[in-house]
C-alpha cells in the first residue's frame, strides 16, 4: 500500500486544500445540534423574534457552509482521484509492455489485464473514499464525541461505550478479507481468460457449433467466481448489520439513561434531542468508517497485486560483453541451451553462424524449438548455456532499444489494429508514403491495397478480420520491411500466401533488401530451400544444415520433408 504515497506525493498541495475546506464543512456540521440546542435552552425562552430569527441565520449559515464545503471537497476529491488513477493505469500498463517475456508468462496475459482494469478500479474507489469520507467520518466521530463530554457527561459515556466493541468487531472481519479478495481477483483473472480465449475464437467456436461447450466453460469460471465473491461477501457483509445492531442498543441506552436523567431533572430534552443528532451523525461516521474498512480489504488486496507488477525486476540485465565474438559474422549462436520451465531442456548445443546479407531458413516440426531460437535472438529470454552474438558482441551486452531497432519481425501470431493500411504499416514510426508503399511492393501488398477506392487509407478492424489470412500476412510483412531492418525475421509468416506470391516475395527480398539478413522459420520446403544455410530442427537440436541440395544429399529427415511436398511444393 505504500506505493501509493508516491503517486499521490504529487498532489499534496490540492489534497491539503480540499483536506482543509472538508474540515471546514465537517465542523459547521458538527455545530448545527450544539446551535440548536443552544436556541431551545436560552433564545427561544426570551421571546425575542429578531434574536430568534439571528440564530436560524447563523444555522442556515453553518448548514450552507456544511454543504458547499462537502461540495467543493469532494469535486476536488474527485479530480485528484482521476489523475491519481489515470497515473497508476499508465504506469501499469507501461510496465506491463516492458516486463520481459518470461514475467509475462509467470503473471500471465488474463491476469495482467484484470490488474489493469479491475484491481485499478478498486485501487481508485478506496483513494476517492478516502478523501471524502477518511476526512468527515473521523471528524465528526471524534468531535461528536468531544462535544457530547462538553454537554452531558453521563449520556456521552453510555454512547461512546458501545464503539469498541463496534471497532473490534470491524478489525477482526476486515483482517479475513484481504486473502479473501485476493482469491477473488484470482478467479476474476480465470474468468477473463475464457472470455479472452472465446473472443479471439470465436469464428472457430461457431463453425464448430462448440457455442454450447464454451457457454459450459464460461459458466465453470463464472461459478467459481460467484462462490469467492458471496464468500468474501457473506463474511464482509457482517460487518454492517453487527455495527448497525451495536448502535441501535447505543441509541437505546441513550434514551433510556436520558429519560431517566430528564425525570431527575438532571438533564433537558434539549440536549437529550442534541445527543440523537449528534448520536446519529456519529452512526453515520461509523458507518461510513465501515464502508471504508470493507473498501480497504478490496484495495489491499489489489495494491498486491499492482505492486507485484510494478515492483517486478527484469531478469534480463545488460551485462558486459566478453569481448570474445567475430564480427565478420552478422549473427552467431554458440553452443546454446534453453529451458523454459528450469527442468528439461526445450534447445541443445545450437550453433551457427550468418555473414551480412546471408538467409537463414528453420525448418522442423511443430514443437521442435525453431521459435525459441528467434524469441533467444531477439532476447526475450536469455540463453541458460552459451553465447548469442549479434556483430560479434553478446546480445546481453544491448540495451533494448538497441537491440530491438535491428529488427523487422512477422511472428506466428502477430496482431493488426483497427485503424488504416497505412498506420499498421508505420506502427508509429515516421515513414514517409514512399517508403511505405515500397515496403508494400517487396511485401506483394501494393496490388491488393491498390484495389481499395481509399487505397492505403483503407480501414483494417481489429485483428484485421476484413482481410484475408494472405493479405494479413502480407501487410505484416510490409510492416517489419517499412524500418528497413538489419535482421528480418520471417516466423512462419508466409504460410497462407500461395507458392507463386511466395516464390515472389523471396526472389523481390533477395533483390531489394541485399544488406539485411533474413531468418525466415516455415514448414513448407519452398520458402526455405533457396537460402545460404537450412537448419533441421528436431527435439531442439540441429540434426541437419547445409544448402537445399546437400540437406537432400545428407539429412533423411529433410528429404522425407521436401518429398512428402512435391507434389507442387516447388515452384522455380
Amino acid at each position: 500500500m505504500k506505493w501509493i504515497l508516491s503517486y499521490l506525493k504529487p498532489l499534496r498541495m490540492r489534497m491539503a486544500v480540499g483536506f482543509i475546506i472538508k474540515v471546514i464543512g465537517t465542523v459547521a456540521e458538527l455545530f448545527i445540534p450544539f446551535l440548536l440546542t443552544y436556541i431551545l435552552e436560552n433564545v427561544i425562552e426570551t421571546g425575542d423574534i429578531k434574536k430568534i430569527v439571528l440564530y436560524g441565520v447563523f444555522m442556515a449559515l453553518f448548514a450552507l457552509t456544511a454543504g458547499l464545503g462537502n461540495i467543493i471537497a469532494n469535486r476536488m476529491a474527485a479530480k485528484v482521484t482521476m489523475i491519481f488513477a489515470s497515473q497508476m493505469r499508465r504506469e501499469l500498463f507501461s510496465k506491463t509492455l516492458h516486463l520481459s517475456a518470461r514475467s509475462t508468462d509467470k503473471f500471465t496475459i488474463p491476469s495482467l489485464e484484470s490488474r489493469i482494469t479491475t484491481d485499478t478500479y478498486n485501487v481508485q474507489n478506496f483513494v476517492g473514499m478516502m478523501q471524502r469520507m477518511g476526512v468527515r467520518a473521523p471528524f465528526l466521530l471524534i468531535g461528536g464525541i468531544g462535544i457530547t463530554l462538553i454537554m452531558d457527561r453521563a449520556l456521552a459515556l453510555v454512547m461512546v461505550a458501545t464503539l469498541p466493541i463496534i471497532f473490534v468487531v470491524v478489525y477482526s472481519i476486515s483482517r479475513k478479507g484481504v486473502p479473501l479478495y485476493e482469491k477473488v481477483q484470482q478467479s476474476v483473472d480465470g474468468m477473463v481468460r475464457v472470455v479472452r480465449e472465446d473472443a479471439q475464437g470465436i469464428r472457430v467456436i461457431k463453425a464448430l457449433s462448440k457455442n454450447t461447450y464454451e457457454n459450459n466453460r464460461y459458466n465453470n469460471v463464472n461459478k467459481k467466481l460467484c462462490k469467492d465473491e458471496t464468500r468474501a461477501g457473506v463474511i464482509m457483509g457482517v460487518v454492517n448489520p453487527v455495527m448497525t445492531m451495536l448502535m441501535n442498543l447505543g441509541i437505546v441506552a441513550v434514551v433510556a439513561v436520558s429519560a431517566y436523567l430528564v425525570a431527575k431533572q438532571k438533564s433537558s430534552p434539549a440536549t437529550v434531542i442534541a445527543f440523537m443528532q449528534y448520536f446519529t451523525l456519529i452512526s453515520m461516521a461509523m458507518m461510513s468508517l465501515s464502508r471504508m474498512f470493507v473498501m480497504y480489504t478490496k484495495c489491499a488486496a489489489s495494491a498486491n497485486r499492482i505492486a507485484e507488477v510494478i515492483n517486478s525486476k527484469s531478469e534480463l540485465e545488460i551485462k558486459e560483453d566478453d569481448g570474445k565474438g567475430n564480427e565478420a559474422y552478422h549473427v552467431t549462436f554458440e553452443n546454446v541451451a534453453f529451458s523454459y520451465l528450469g527442468k528439461k531442456n526445450n534447445l541443445e548445443n545450437i550453433s551457427f553462424s550468418l555473414k551480412k546479407g546471408e538467409r537463414l531458413g528453420i525448418i522442423g516440426a511443430t514443437g521442435s524449438g525453431k521459435s525459441t531460437i528467434i524469441r533467444l535472438l531477439m532476447r526475450f529470454y536469455d540463453v541458460n548455456e552459451g553465447v548469442v552474438r549479434i556483430n560479434g558482441k553478446d546480445v546481453r551486452s544491448y540495451t533494448p532499444e538497441e537491440l530491438t531497432a535491428m529488427f523487422g519481425v512477422v511472428l506466428q501470431n502477430d496482431f493488426l489494429y483497427a485503424d488504416t493500411i497505412k498506420e499498421n504499416i508505420c506502427f508509429g514510426r515516421e515513414i514517409s508514403i514512399e517508403n511505405v508503399e515500397k515496403a508494400a511492393k517487396i511485401a506483394q501488398a501494393h496490388e491488393f491495397i491498390s484495389g481499395y477506392s481509399d487505397g492505403y487509407e483503407h480501414m483494417i478492424s481489429a485483428g484485421g478480420t476484413n482481410l484475408s489470412g494472405g493479405q494479413r500476412q502480407r501487410v505484416l510483412i510490409a510492416r517489419a520491411i517499412a524500418g528497413n531492418p538489419e535482421i528480418l525475421i520471417l516466423d512462419d509468416s508466409s504460410s497462407a500466401l500461395d507458392y507463386k506470391t511466395d516464390l515472389n516475395l523471396r526472389s523481390t527480398l533477395q533483390s531489394e533488401l541485399p544488406e539485411s539478413t533474413v531468418i525466415t522459420v516455415a514448414q513448407r520446403v519452398s520458402s526455405v530451400k533457396n537460402c545460404d544455410l537450412i537448419l533441421v530442427i528436431d527435439e531442439g537440436r540441429i540434426i541437419g544444415r547445409g544448402t537445399h541440395d546437400e540437406l537432400l544429399e545428407n539429412c533423411p529427415e529433410y528429404k522425407e520433408i521436401s518429398d512428402s511436398q512435391m507434389g507442387g511444393a516447388f515452384v522455380d
